[in-house]
C-alpha cells in the first residue's frame, strides 16, 4: 500500500495535520496549462521554449499532465489512509501498459485544454504524442489483463496497488533478418521516463541462498533463515487514473540494486570488473521480461525475479500495519496472484508471519488463507510453474521448508477424507516426485488461496474438471468463474475515435463507464444512415493504418480489401499455422490456375506476433509466414488479390491502430486450450467479425452476437479428446484432403525457400508426425468457414449490419464488470467514497 508517499506520520502516531490536507494541483485553463508547461521546460528541462527540441517539449509536456494528476494522486492516496480502506494488492509480472500520455489526457479531461495550450504554444500535439516510447513491461494477454484490471479499479474508486517489476528492457525487440526473428534489446528508459517516482527511501532488502537454522525463544523451539547474499528492492511509482472521477491509484515496480554496489578498495587494486560485480548480479534480476530459461541459469534467473518483486511487495504492506497488528491484515489487503508467477508469496507471508513476527503457525496459515487469490491463466500443464527442490532449496531454504509443511498438513487433511489412498495422495501433493523432485505452484496456490478463479466460461468448467479436478472435489467452493475483460476507455475510446463519437452520437454518453449500455445500438443496426456511417468509420480506420504502416515499416494495404488479422503470441496452440495453410491453400489454388484470380475475395493478411527466444518451433513458424509473405508479395499473378503483412515487434501501440481497422479477426486455437483471449474482445468491440473455434472467451462472444455473426468451425473440445482417445494420426488427414496435401506440399517443395526443401521440413515433418494441436483436423471446417465469410463479406449491407451488432452485445466484456465480479466473488473490497 503506497500510503508511504504521503507526509510520515509523528513517531507518537498521531498524524501530521499538513498530511490530510487537500493538495492543489494547477489551474485547470488553458493559461494554467501553458504556464506549468513553460515552467516544466524552463526548470526541468533547464531549457527556453524557442532553444528545445521536440523531446525537451514532449518531456515538459508530459511532466505537465503528470502535475494535474500528482494532486489528484496524493489526495486518493490521503483519503485511503483516512478511510481504511482494504486495498487490493494485483500481484503480477507483466503490465503491459501502452503509452501513457493520450490516456492521462483523457482520464484528466485535460484533452482540449492541453491541444489548445500547444496550440497557443505554436507546438504540434501529434509530435508530441509520437515521441513517447511504450513502456516495456509486458508481453502479451497477461499484461494486458493486468494493465485492464488496475485501470477499472481506478475508474471505479477502488483502493488498488499493481505489484510488478520495473523491467529495464523489458521481454526484447522484434526484428527480422531475412524473415527470421532477431531479439533486440528494448531499451525503453534510454531517455527516462516522466511517468514514473523513484523512492530510493523506501527501498526494501531481498535476501537469497543461505541456510536455516533453529534457535530457542524462551522455550519455544522457531526456526530462522540465514542468506548468504541480498539485494535492495527500489520501489518506482507509476500513476493509475480513473476515468473523470479523480482518482488516482498507484503502479509499483520494483528494480534491483546491489546492497553493496561498489567495492573501492578492489578498485583501487585495479580490478575494475570485480568491484562492480556485485553491482551487475544483482541488476541483473530486474533487467529483462522472462528471461530465456532453457539453461539452468536462466532457471535460477527466473525465480530469484519472482521472489524478489513478491518479497518486495509483501515487506511494503506489512510494515504499514496498524500498530504492527497482523491479525489485521485479512481486513486490510488482499493479494491476487496473477497466474503462478507470484505464488511464491505464499510461503513468503508464512515466512514473515511466523519467523519475523512470531506468530503461531496455526494463526498464521488462517491469515495466508484469507489474504490470497489465484487467477489460474492456461491449461497447458507445462504452462503451470514447477520449481526443483534443489533449486528452491540451494535459493529459498526456509521457503521449501515452509512448503513441506504447508503439503504435508494438507496431506493429513486428504487422508482423513479418503483414507490412505496413495494414488491421490501423490496426485494432490505439492511435491512432484517425478520426473525430478519439483514443487507445484498451481497446487500450492490452490491449497493456500480463498478462491481460484478461470477466466472464462469454458476455462473455468476444465480447470474443475480436467486441469485441477481431485482440487475442485475437494474444494467445491473454492472454483470460480471471472471472464476477462479490456478497458473501454484505451480500446474504444482511445483506439477508435471515430466509432467513439458514432455511438455517443447514437446513444449519448455514459456508455464508457457502463459498456452494457451499447445494447441500446442493437436498432441502429436497421439504420441505412447508421450503417454508412459505420463503414464509413471502418474506411477511415483502415486509411489511417495504412497510414501508419506506410511510415512504419514500408508496408501497403490495397484499396478495398478485406482486412484479416491475426495477433497473439506464437504458440502452436493458437495455431498461426492453420491462418497460413489458408493463405498457401488460396495462393496455390490461384498460381496453379485452379482458381481464377476474380473468384478470390481480395484480402491482406496480417500477423502479429513475438516467438519466446527458446522455443525453436515457434521461431520456424514466423520464419514461414515471412518467407510465405515475401513470394506471395511479389508475384503479379495474385497482386490486387492477396497480401501478406507481418508487421515486426507487435504492441499496444501497433494495436490502437490495427484492431479498429480489422474486418476478420482470427481466434482459432484448438478447442479447449485457450484460456481467455481479450484481443478476440477488443475486435468485436472495434466492430471486426470473428473467425473462431468453440474455445476460451469465444464460446461466450458466438452466445452473445449470435451464430449468425461468428464463424464457428472446427471440433469442440469433447470431440478433441475423443480424437485423442481413438488415435489422432494426422497424416490421414493430408491423404485424404487435396487441398491440404498441395499447401503441404507447396511448403515441403522449397517454394517459400528459394527452392531448398530443407528449411521448412521440420515445419512440415510436425504436422505430419505429430500436429498435437490438430491444424490438420480441423484444416477442412476452417475453409468451409472461411468460405462463408468470403459469401458474407460480398453483401457489404448484411456484413455492416453484423458488425454493428457485434459492437452491441459485446459490452459484457468490460474489464469493468470483470472488476465488480472479483469484488463481489473474491475480494470483498468497496470503493473508496
Amino acid at each position: 500500500m503506497p500510503e508511504n508517499d504521503i507526509t510520515p506520520a509523528p513517531a507518537t502516531g498521531a498524524t501530521h495535520p499538513l498530511a490530510l490536507a487537500p493538495v492543489a494541483g494547477p489551474a485547470s485553463s488553458v493559461d494554467g496549462f501553458v504556464r506549468q508547461f513553460l515552467r516544466n521546460l524552463n526548470y526541468e528541462r533547464g531549457v527556453t521554449l524557442s532553444a528545445s527540441n521536440v523531446a525537451d517539449r514532449y518531456f515538459a509536456f508530459a511532466m505537465t499532465v503528470r502535475d494535474y494528476l500528482m494532486a489528484r494522486w496524493l489526495e486518493d492516496l490521503r483519503r485511503q489512509l483516512a478511510s481504511k480502506a482494504k486495498v487490493v494488492c494485483y500481484l503480477s509480472a507483466e503490465y503491459l501498459l501502452g503509452r501513457q500520455l493520450d490516456n492521462n489526457l483523457l482520464a484528466s479531461g485535460l484533452t482540449d485544454i492541453a491541444t489548445e495550450a500547444m496550440a497557443a504554444c505554436g507546438i504540434d500535439i501529434y509530435e508530441l504524442r509520437e515521441q513517447e516510447v511504450e513502456p516495456g513491461l509486458g508481453n502479451g494477454g497477461l499484461g494486458r489483463l493486468a494493465a485492464c484490471f488496475i485501470d477499472s479499479l481506478a475508474t471505479m474508486g477502488v483502493a488498488n496497488v499493481g505489484y510488478g517489476i520495473r523491467y529495464e528492457y523489458g521481454i526484447f525487440r522484434q526484428t527480422f533478418e531475412d524473415g527470421q526473428q532477431v531479439e533486440q534489446p528494448d531499451s525503453w528508459l534510454t531517455m527516462g521516463s516522466p511517468w514514473e517516482f523513484p523512492h530510493p527511501e523506501f527501498a526494501q532488502d531481498v535476501r537469497f541462498g543461505g541456510h536455516t537454522e533453529t534457535y530457542d525463544d524462551d522455550g519455544v523451539t522457531r526456526s530462522r533463515w540465514i542468506p548468504a547474499w541480498g539485494v535492495k528492492a527500489v520501489p518506482y511509482n507509476y500513476m493509475v487514473p480513473g476515468y473523470l472521477n479523480g482518482r488516482v491509484n498507484t503502479l509499483r515496480l520494483w528494480r534491483a540494486k546491489a546492497t553493496n554496489a561498489f567495492d573501492l578498495r578492489i578498485f583501487n587494486s585495479g580490478d575494475f570488473e570485480e568491484a562492480v560485480r556485485s553491482q551487475t548480479y544483482a541488476e541483473n534480476i530486474s533487467q529483462v521480461l522472462y528471461p530465456e530459461d532453457s539453461t539452468p541459469q536462466g532457471k535460477e534467473l527466473r525465480l530469484q525475479q519472482q521472489y524478489f518483486f513478491v518479497a518486495a511487495s509483501i515487506a511494503d504492506v506489512v510494515r504499514l500495519l496498524p500498530n504492527g497488528d497482523p491479525s489485521t491484515l485479512p481486513d486490510r489487503v488482499i493479494f491476487q496472484l496473477n497466474d503462478t508467477h507470484p505464488v511464491i508469496a505464499v510461503p513468503e507471508l508464512m515466512r514473515v508471519l511466523v519467523d519475523d513476527m512470531h506468530l503461531e503457525w496455526d494463526a498464521a496459515w488462517e491469515i495466508t488463507q484469507k489474504c490470497f487469490a489465484y487467477t489460474c491463466h492456461t491449461l497447458l500443464p507445462e504452462a503451470l510453474e514447477v520449481w526443483s527442490v534443489e533449486l528452491l532449496g540451494r535459493l529459498l531454504p526456509r521457503h521449501l521448508e515452509i512448503i513441506y509443511r504447508i503439503n504435508e498438513e494438507f496431506l493429513d487433511r486428504v487422508r482423513e477424507r479418503y483414507g490412505d489412498d496413495l494414488m491421490r495422495l501423490r496426485d494432490m501433493s505439492i511435491i512432484a516426485e517425478f520426473p525430478e523432485r519439483s514443487v507445484r505452484m498451481a497446487y500450492l496456490a490452490t491449497i493456500a488461496g480463498a478462491k481460484v478463479n478461470g477466466v472464462a466460461e469454458l476455462h473455468s468448467q476444465l480447470l474443475r474438471d480436467k486441469v485441477l479436478p481431485q482440487f475442485s472435489e475437494f474444494f467445491p467452493d473454492k472454483f470460480i468463474n471471472v471472464t476477462n475483460g479490456i478497458t473501454p476507455r484505451r480500446f474504444i475510446k482511445l483506439a477508435n475515435p471515430g466509432l467513439s463519437d458514432l455511438i455517443t452520437e447514437a446513444i449519448g454518453t455514459g456508455w464508457l463507464t457502463d459498456l452494457e449500455r451499447l445494447r441500446e445500438l442493437e436498432s441502429y443496426a436497421e439504420n441505412p444512415d447508421f450503417r454508412t456511417a459505420f463503414a464509413e468509420v471502418k474506411a477511415a480506420n483502415k486509411r489511417h493504418l495504412n497510414d501508419v504502416l506506410r511510415a512504419r515499416d514500408g508496408f501497403e494495404i490495397a484499396d478495398g480489401h478485406m482486412v484479416d488479422v491475426m495477433v497473439k503470441r506464437l504458440h502452436e496452440y493458437k495455431r498461426q499455422m492453420l491462418k497460413l495453410l489458408h493463405i498457401v491453400t488460396l495462393y496455390e489454388g490461384i498460381t496453379s490456375g485452379r482458381v481464377a484470380a476474380a473468384d478470390v475475395t481480395p484480402r491482406t493478411f496480417v500477423f502479429g506476433a513475438k516467438a519466446a527466444p527458446g522455443y525453436v518451433m515457434a521461431k520456424r513458424i514466423i520464419h514461414l509466414i515471412n518467407a510465405v509473405g515475401k513470394v506471395v508479395n511479389a508475384d503479379p499473378r495474385v497482386e490486387g488479390r492477396l497480401g501478406v503483412l507481418f508487421p515486426p515487434n507487435y504492441n499496444v501501440t501497433l494495436a490502437e491502430r490495427l484492431i479498429p481497422a480489422a474486418d476478420l479477426s482470427e481466434q482459432i486455437s484448438l478447442a479447449g486450450k485457450e484460456a481467455s483471449g481479450t484481443g478476440n474482445m477488443k475486435f468485436a468491440l472495434n466492430g471486426a467479425l470473428t473467425i473462431g473455434t468453440d474455445d476460451g472467451a469465444n464460446v461466450e462472444i458466438r452466445e452473445l452476437v449470435g451464430d449468425d455473426h461468428f464463424f464457428l468451425f472446427g471440433q469442440s473440445e469433447p470431440e478433441v479428446e475423443a480424437l485423442w482417445a481413438r488415435g489422432y494420426r494426422p497424416a490421414d488427414f493430408y491423404q485424404a484432403d487435396d487441398s491440404l496435401r498441395r499447401a503441404i506440399d507447396l511448403i515441403a517443395s522449397g517454394a517459400f525457400s528459394g527452392g531448398d526443401a530443407s528449411v521448412f521440413e521440420p515445419i512440415v515433418s510436425n504436422l505430419l508426425y505429430d500436429d498435437r494441436f490438430m491444424v490438420l483436423a480441423d484444416y477442412s471446417s476452417y475453409l468451409q468457414a472461411q468460405e462463408r465469410v468470403d459469401a458474407a463479406y460480398a453483401d457489404t449491407e448484411s456484413w455492416t449490419r453484423s458488425a454493428i451488432l457485434n459492437v452491441a452485445r459485446t459490452g459484457y466484456f468490460s474489464s469493468d464488470r470483470s472488476m465488480r465480479d472479483y469484488l463481489d466473488r473474491i475480494w470483498r473490497a468497496e470503493p473508496v467514497r
